[in-house]
């Protein structure tokens, strides 16, 4: 299920910490998807090319693109980045607002691929077609049904998890 707006590329800018020590700035930009092994490899070589090499073996993350609103720590796991990065591929910005908001990659995918109703205009509309899906509604009653009103109670109440994102709302169920 690939439901991403757009691709991410997310990068992390991995420096070498004898060479910021002594006042100089080396590091590498590196695509953080990949294997755990390919980013390790990548950091290995930045740190051989530093210009302190007896004192290269330490590295942090300076900086990183593409990873939505998600924090990044300086010292951050290869085998965490490589995950994280694989799952924002696979599942762009929206994947980046849940991981954000669950804080677990496990419950992230678990939303995508369990508790996600779909994107809709406005939260009206999920009420509606929600509604319509899991109810017979009489002709004669449809016409006072408030949507609006309904969808509302559904977020307050805790039923649903709203994401606005790109002119859409996605919605989850909640529990």
């Amino acid at each position: 299920m690939n439901i991403a707006s757009h691709t991410l590329e997310p990068k992390i800018y991995v420096a070498c910490l004898a060479a910021y020590n002594n006042g100089i700035l080396h590091g590498t930009w590196i695509n953080a998807n990949q294997s755990e092994a390919d980013l390790s490899k990548a950091v290995a070589e930045m740190l051989a090319q530093s210009p302190i090499e007896e004192e290269a073996e330490e590295w942090a993350i300076h900086d990183y693109e593409y990873f939505g609103e998600i924090k990044i720590g300086e010292y951050e796991s290869l085998e965490s980045i490589s995950e994280l990065a694989e799952f924002i591929v696979e599942y762009g910005e929206l994947g980046a607002m849940l991981y954000n908001h669950y804080q677990d990659l496990n419950e992230a995918l678990q939303a995508l691929e369990d508790n996600y109703y779909g994107a809709y205009e406005d939260k009206a509309d999920f009420a509606r077609n929600f509604t319509e899906e899991t109810q017979e509604i009489p002709d004669n009653l449809a016409y006072y049904i408030d949507y609006e009103k309904m969808a509302r109670d559904f977020e307050y109440s805790g039923d649903i998890n709203c994401f606005y994102l790109n002119g859409e709302y996605h919605i989850f169920r909640a529990h």
